[in-house]
């Protein structure tokens, strides 16, 4: 067997199947790590995070490696429901209170920068994704629609934000296509986009720019040794001044004090068959999601489909059916859609924290993390890769503003966090129904 043999026998695994692995440009084909190596920076994890990282730290001129144990963007980054939310996880006025009003307008601008940033890298390396901008918030029960209210007033006074518009009963159906809620809100600065894509052509605009990125190669350790960092893998080692480690809910076992605040849940969504009239159901083509706790979201894909999003379990265990565990929530918001073919159905792992924060912060000399983007990841993932490249560079100054949130762990180590998590999920998602 050729040397090319033994590299070609080990190529990972392919993606997932799901309707963005089906439909995906960008693709291509990487190899494992062979052997020893040394860099500038190794990066664990070939998600938004780690792709963003990488592509800031090559144009910077730094020696980068990235591993990836299966393919680029093979988790939540190629698999969530593609949607671009602006601002933080938490709304500002929960900012304010936990952190000062400084800090949280420093991360509402922050924010504004992830969400520029990610239109910029679409338009600067030519990344076809879909990209298309408009959000809807649908309250599904009239507190919700005050407090959707309460929070357009709130930024546009006080954060300058124009872009959130009220929608009464018949406005949101006309908009969505539904008569299921009793009101919303538009947000002219959201979007979406393809996001598996989206993570392929920001890994092409990486590696153009010198970064080495190897699919299918698994990181095991990390130890200091000699003021640098070594990395032992599936298929060798990696010599480097800093890592970033950026695997989100996949480490296990890798770094404990992300795990200890990281929890990983899990998350389905189906496609239709492309509707033969999808103008008539969201005829502004906009991403929605609802204010339920476990949220339902949707959107209409670039050849007319309907991509929907509902329903969390808090194992890593699929149901054994997931387009029918997701179409119970999909044909209670859509019931005239119910018998449409489902074509796709799939599930992801996206991680959480005990107040749905993001953990982006030095963990130790050399050794970072950005993770937990708590369904925000499409927006905040790959400026948090910037941010902490910015710092192995030497400006710290947003990396210090993310590591002011002190994210906690959760509560009853690594043995009971999950069903810990589990039953707090499930009384949130018995409030929602209150």
């Amino acid at each position: 067997m050729t040397g090319e043999d033994i590299r070609r026998s080990r190529t990972p695994l392919d993606h997932a199947p799901s309707y963005y692995a089906a439909t995906a440009k960008h693709d291509v084909t990487r190899y494992p790590l062979d052997g020893a190596t040394t860099a500038d920076v190794c990066i664990i994890g070939g998600g938004y995070t780690g792709i963003s990282a990488a592509l800031t730290l090559a144009e910077a001129g730094r020696s980068v490696v990235l591993v990836e144990s299966n393919r680029i963007g093979w988790g939540a980054s190629g698999r969530n429901g593609g949607q671009i939310h602006p601002g933080q996880r938490r709304d500002q006025d929960w900012l304010e209170a936990r952190l000062g009003l400084n800090d949280a307008r420093h991360l509402w601008t922050l924010a504004e920068e992830a969400r520029a940033m990610v239109r910029g890298l679409i338009h600067r390396h030519l990344i076809d994704c879909d990209y298309r901008p408009g959000l809807i918030t649908a309250a599904h029960k009239p507190a919700m629609l005050d407090d959707l209210r309460s929070h357009a007033d709130k930024m546009r006074k006080d954060y300058d934000y124009p872009h959130l518009h009220m929608l009464d009963r018949d406005e949101i159906r006309l908009a969505i296509g539904t008569g299921r809620y009793c009101g919303g809100m538009r947000d002219g600065g959201g979007g979406h986009l393809h996001p598996l894509s989206f993570a392929m052509g920001l890994a092409q605009a990486a590696e153009r720019a010198g970064a080495r990125l190897f699919e299918g190669t698994k990181a095991l350790k990390i130890t200091a040794a000699g003021g640098r960092q070594r990395v032992e893998t599936s298929h060798g080692t990696i010599d480097a001044a800093d890592v970033l480690v950026a695997g989100n809910g996949y480490l296990e076992g890798l770094e404990p004090q992300i795990e200890a605040r990281v929890v990983p849940i899990r998350n389905y969504i189906l496609a239709t068959q492309p509707l033969p009239h999808p103008e008539a159901v969201i005829p502004g083509r906009e991403a929605v999601a609802d204010t339920r706790f476990v949220v339902r979201y949707w959107r209409l894909s670039a050849d007319g489909r309907m991509l929907f999003g509902g329903g969390e379990t808090y194992s890593q265990h699929e149901p054994d059916d997931v387009a029918a565990f997701v179409h119970r929530y999909f044909a209670e918001v859509y019931p005239d859609l119910a018998h449409t073919r489902i074509d796709y159905a799939w599930g992801g792992t996206l991680g959480i924290t005990r107040d749905r924060s993001p953990m982006i912060r030095r963990l130790r000399p050399g050794v970072y993390v950005a993770a937990g983007y708590s369904g925000q990841g499409v927006m905040l993932a790959p400026f948090a890769g910037h941010v902490v490249a910015e710092a192995m560079l030497g400006d710290t100054t947003r990396l210090d503003v993310f590591a002011r949130l002190g994210i906690a762990p959760f509560p009853g180590g690594r043995l009971l966090r999950q069903p810990l998590v589990t039953l707090a999920m499930l009384w949130f998602s018995l409030r929602d129904r209150m």
